[in-house]
């Protein structure tokens, strides 16, 4: 299926690098996990992950994306092998053994972050030289999380990965999870219970002002290119490509919708009221620059800032 070619240019001239695309070798598994976080946004756990006697397989790659949930990655070597059935298989093991992994989360990265784990959304990423049409059919019939990603080397020192093909399943059981989780920690503390809303809450809760601007704003992003991904979390939505490239929150009762994207605050001229550094200060989703979106002047002041995002990412 692969129909991408690169040229280095050198003053009138080009000439054509040729990618290679044989068979998987270890070493790029070892460099993908060395570079996880850079490639693709996600942290790295363990390599070779042992599912154990009875099940008697081993995960490729376990980590945790920086939305915070478990994501599997196996590695296509031979074209015959079927790596979404395998990858699949590991998925519903990582669900029925999430107390191993949050001790994994927990070993790795700590505490707070095992705690934080988004178990609603877990991804399967599979990783080839190159996928069949069969391949991508086949995804689009599961209702799970699975994203197939192409590799070419181009000579000795560059690598190309092409997102071919995403399911999106968003998160059914997370709001009710935690809403279980406060009225627990409630009990066990004898105090009356609070309740804390989702962003999707949140949004279904806002006028049709509000409602209307963050859909405006939701097909600008969408229409970015196809390979952008929606992912609705507890306190934020996640848009994506490898990675994160903007995070909405939307707050109904100040009528601000603010966008969190990937771009160095110091690169750009900052506007009170509109654009903020909040490299050191806490907030949820991931980007350095918080944008807040209070018209639709500002919504269309944002689109050139969050375009710039997600060329970066």
């Amino acid at each position: 299926m692969s129909d991408t070619r690169i040229f280095k240019i050198n003053g009138d001239s080009a000439r054509e690098l040729k990618g290679s695309s044989i068979a998987l070798e270890k070493s790029l598994q070892n460099y993908m996990e060395k570079n996880l976080e850079t490639l693709l946004g996600i942290k790295f756990l363990a390599s070779e992950y042992s599912t154990g006697k009875t099940h008697g397989g081993r995960i490729d790659t376990l980590g945790i994306d920086e939305n915070n949930s478990p994501v599997i990655i196996e590695y296509k070597r031979t074209l015959n092998e079927n790596v979404i059935n395998q990858g699949l298989f590991y998925l519903d093991w990582l669900l029925d053994h999430k107390a191993e992994f949050k001790l994994k989360v927990m070993e790795i990265l700590g505490t707070e972050t095992a705690n934080e784990i988004e178990w609603g959304i877990p991804r399967l990423i599979c990783i080839a030289g190159d996928f069949t049409k069969y391949d991508v059919h086949a995804i689009q019939q599961i209702n799970r999380n699975i994203e197939l990603l192409r590799y070419l080397k181009f000579e000795d020192d560059l690598l190309l990965l092409d997102l071919v093909s995403a399911t999106n399943v968003q998160n059914t059981g997370n709001s009710l999870r935690n809403e279980k989780n406060i009225e627990i920690k409630a009990k066990q503390n004898s105090i009356k219970k609070w309740s804390s809303k989702s962003v999707s809450e949140y949004i279904e809760q806002s006028d049709s002002e509000i409602q209307n601007r963050y859909e405006e704003l939701k097909s600008f992003i969408e229409a970015l290119g196809d390979d952008v991904q929606f992912k609705a979390l507890k306190n934020y939505i996640a848009f994506k490509r490898l990675r994160n490239f903007a995070c909405v929150e939307v707050h109904p009762q100040t009528r601000n919708i603010l966008v969190f994207v990937k771009i160095n605050p110091d690169q750009i001229i900052l506007e009170p009221g509109f654009t903020r550094d909040v490299r050191n200060i806490g907030h949820f989703g991931t980007g350095d620059l918080e944008i807040t979106i209070r018209s639709d002047d500002d919504l269309k002041k944002a689109e050139d800032l969050i375009r710039q995002s997600y060329d970066n990412n």
